[in-house]
């Protein structure tokens, strides 16, 4: 039975499951950002996302369930062509770049994140047409499949529309469950799927829902403003990471 030997690997990757179910289980999606950045600090990104993928699925079956009842189906009507499309950008993109490429754009965009989380609320205006829900739902397919963090820019075009807090949770829910179906193809294509990646996201699994269990705990318990700034600080420092790793492969 073949699975990442790497201990480090799971010095990264058990954090990062763990951040996940946190997020999931009432903390925001948006924590879930930094999980491929940081267990990309000891491995390819696209294996480690590819072994994070299975384990969001399942995650998904889980909120889907609580939460199919309450979701606004015609707002998801207008964001499911643009995330469609976002994914088969980032499947095309992933297939030709080098993993030093795909490095120093994952700490781009994780650096952006961070920067986009300091500004909060500096010019946090938008329109909720036809061209923002096209923008704002290819970019978070996008940045979904290369990065498993679409949650940003899929709240960007959400939160001004003012949803009641069940029905944004709901819409969020089924629209990442429905994207992450959606990247099981590319990452299949691209080969991802093999025997150690499977294995190995089997053996994560169980860290799920501890973080799950984590994340409703939390939610009463500890301030959200210092969790968020625990994981952007980690993932600035990931980020920076990868930059630099990827930057070293160019000079």
């Amino acid at each position: 039975m073949m699975i990442v030997s790497d201990p480090w690997f799971y010095v990264t990757a058990i954090p990062a499951v763990i951040i996940y179910g946190i997020g999931k289980g009432g903390l925001g999606g948006a924590l879930g950002i930094i999980a491929v950045p940081l267990m990309a600090i000891t491995i390819a990104p696209t294996q480690a996302a590819a072994i994070l993928l299975p384990i969001l699925c399942l995650m998904d079956f889980f909120a889907v369930k609580q939460h199919y009842c309450n979701a606004n189906y015609s707002i998801l009507k207008r964001m499911l062509p643009g995330a469609t499309l976002g994914v088969v950008l980032a499947g095309l993109f992933l297939s030709v770049i080098s993993e030093a490429g795909l490095k120093l754009v994952i700490g781009s965009l994780s650096l952006l994140f961070c920067l986009l989380y300091v500004m909060k609320g500096v010019g946090n205006h938008t329109h909720n047409g036809i061209f923002s829900a096209w923008f704002w739902s290819t970019l978070s397919g996008f940045s979904s499949t290369a990065l498993h963090a679409g949650g940003g820019p899929a709240s960007i075009y959400l939160l001004p529309l003012r949803l009641e807090k069940v029905t944004l949770i709901a819409t969020m829910a089924v629209l990442f469950a429905i994207i992450n179906l959606f990247k099981l193809i590319p990452y299949s294509l691209l080969g991802e799927f093999d025997h150690t990646n499977l294995i190995t996201s089997l053996l994560l699994i169980p860290f799920a829902p501890i973080g799950v269990k984590l994340g409703i705990l939390l939610l009463h318990k500890a301030s959200q403003l210092l969790v968020y700034r625990l994981c952007y600080l980690f993932l600035f420092l990931s980020g920076a990471k990868l930059c630099w790793d990827g930057m070293n492969f160019f000079i």
